[in-house]
This record gives structure tokens, C-alpha cells and sequence, in this order.
């Protein structure tokens, strides 16, 4: 099944069947022959974009594959639909999505790269399916532990007291399972995030959309509103599975850092901004400690992304390629 043409529109791609009635969209850029790379997004819920991703590699020696997780994007059904059942959406299902992706495709095996909640879903693949992983960078490095989701989402709020208590006190208005103290605030809004009611849906889907923005902004005079919540179907597939995704600790279980043995071997190289304030360089550095293979490289004065991040993620890229040569 054949899907709108990508941004780049020299680039094949395509929808591929997967189970329960999805379909996922691919795309591929590069050179036939060159070496297989698969780039996995961020969220849970977000997309590929534009395409920028295709300028952190050298295609003239890459086979580069972009993904659309399931409900994400151009893949259908879309997540923003109230109708799409999201019992649909595990880790394990996507891991599953790619290994389809990958056979159809006939790739023996790739580097992974993976962004945010993509690094999660990246060494999430790499423990199911190490023999199929050439290595992996990961940038502004997540593994949705509890721990990671709770910070994330109630933390943080000591440093953002106002914007806390705003998110807090929309689910205790509307979740009385929150104001119970029976559900955590993320599941409060996984909750909301699947009400029969679209104008709450709507609503709580709003006010996520304000608690990320605050956090990324630190260090700014105001808060820096991402253009991208003005598409309510983008707003609401993003929101609905971030808290979905989040409100089961990402489906690990056991916890990624609590599962390394099977692929310590595998060269890595993680990114991280040590100004992310949503995500904490722990993480990385733990997973670091974990990967004797891997290089850490902290970038200073960037957070949840940053142009010295992205210096380091075409470097890393260009010293994958250069492993697998």
C-alpha cells in the first residue's frame, strides 16, 4: 500500500501492513547498497517531520530507513482517533512493527538511532533482537523507567511550582481517581487522554501540551510554545500515547538498565545535554556504565537537544558508518 509522498520526494516509501489492522509508514533514503540504518523518533507519538533527520548521515555510504510508529504520523490508523483502540500500542507491538519492517525490507541487520523516547524504544529492540543491531547512538537518552516518568512529571515540579500545581489541579478537578490519591498524575492523564468526552480529551490534551513546553524552556525568559501543538491531531496522538506509554513505565519490564548482559557487546554512543532538565544525564550516564562498548558525551550547555548535540550526533553517525565499513 502506497502512501502521500514524503517531504523528500526523491525517497521511497510506503505503508506496511502489521498486526491488529495497522499500517506503518516507512520511508528510505541513501544508496541501496549502502549500509542500513533505522531512525526511531521521539514521544511517544511524534513523527518524522520534515525530514531533518536524513541530513545527520553521509548517503552516499547509508541505507537510511525513517519509521512512523504505529498511530503516529502518516500511519493509520492514527492515535488522534477516539476509535483507535489503545490496548494496540505496546513496546512490545513496535518492537514487533520493526522486525517487520526490517525482514520486508531485507535487511540482515542496522544501526539504530534513536531520539528521546526513541533511545528507549532503540534499546528496547536491541535486548529483543541484539543479532540484528550493527550498534547504536542515542540522543537525549531515555529509558522510561519509573523512576525517569515520575521525575518527568512530578518532580520537576519543585522547579515549576506554578505550572505544576496548573497541571496537577486540572486532573484533580477532572480525575477523581487522581484526587482519590489512588492514580499517579500521569495516569490521571492517560486517563483523560482517553475520555468518551472529546472536548475534555481536547482540554487535558491542552494542558499536557503546556507542561512539556515549560520544562523544555528552562533557562528562558517565558515559556517557548512548540509550534506543532497548534495541529490538534498531532496534539492528541502525541499526548494520548506519551501518557499511555509512561503510565506502564514504557512496557519494560524488567527495567532497561536492570537488562544490559545481552547486549554489552554492542558499540554505542549516547548524547545528552547536561542542562536537560525533563530528563536527567543519569540515565545516560548508568547506561554508559552498562555499555563497555559505549562513549558518553555530554554537551554542557545544551538540554533536550541543542546544536552541540547535533554536531556530535553527525559525528557519531559518520564513526558508525565507519565500524560497519
Amino acid at each position: 500500500m502506497t502512501s502521500p509522498a514524503p517531504q523528500n520526494a526523491d525517497a521511497l516509501h510506503g505503508l506496511l501492513p502489521v498486526a491488529g489492522g495497522h499500517h506503518v509508514y516507512w520511508e528510505e533514503s541513501g544508496v541501496p547498497d549502502g549500509i542500513p540504518a533505522l531512525h526511531l523518533h521521539g514521544g511517544p507519538g511524534s513523527t518524522l517531520g520534515a525530514g531533518g533527520y536524513r541530513n545527520r548521515w553521509d548517503l552516499a555510504r547509508t541505507r537510511l530507513i525513517g519509521l512512523e510508529q504505529r498511530g503516529c504520523g502518516r500511519s493509520i490508523p492514527s492515535a488522534a482517533d477516539a476509535e483507535t483502540s489503545i490496548h494496540s500500542f505496546t513496546t512490545q507491538q513496535l518492537i514487533a512493527d520493526i522486525e517487520e519492517l526490517r525482514i520486508s525490507l531485507g535487511i540482515e541487520k542496522w544501526i539504530l538511532n534513536g531520539i528521546s523516547w526513541g533511545s528507549t524504544l532503540a534499546l528496547a529492540y536491541a535486548q529483543a533482537h541484539p543479532q540484528r543491531v550493527i550498534g547504536m547512538v542515542l540522543f537525549a537518552v531515555t529509558s522510561t523507567s519509573r523512576e525517569e516518568v515520575t521525575w518527568i512529571t512530578e518532580t520537576v515540579g519543585a522547579i515549576f511550582p506554578e505550572a505544576w500545581d496548573r497541571l496537577a489541579g486540572f486532573a484533580r478537578e477532572h480525575a477523581p481517581g487522581y484526587a482519590a490519591g489512588s492514580l499517579r498524575l500521569v495516569e490521571a492523564y492517560a486517563q483523560l487522554l482517553n475520555s468518551d468526552d472529546l472536548s475534555l480529551r481536547d482540554a487535558a490534551s491542552q494542558q499536557w501540551a503546556l507542561w512539556e513546553d515549560t520544562h523544555i524552556s528552562l533557562g528562558s525568559e517565558q515559556v517557548i510554545r512548540d509550534p506543532r501543538w497548534q495541529d490538534q491531531r498531532l496534539r492528541h496522538s502525541l499526548t494520548r500515547l506519551t501518557t499511555h506509554f509512561w503510565a506502564h513505565d514504557g512496557f519494560c519490564d524488567p527495567p532497561l538498565l536492570e537488562n544490559m548482559a545481552g547486549i554489552a557487546h554492542l558499540p554505542a554512543v549516547l548524547i545528552h545535554g547536561r542542562s536537560d532538565i525533563s530528563g536527567p544525564v543519569r540515565t545516560a550516564w548508568r547506561l554508559h556504565q552498562a555499555l563497555p562498548n559505549s562513549e558518553l558525551v555530554i554537551c554542557e550547555n545544551d538540554g533536550h537537544g541543542g546544536q552541540s548535540m547535533v554536531e556530535h550526533w553527525n559525528s557519531a553517525n559518520s564513526k558508525m558508518l565507519d565500524l560497519a565499513s
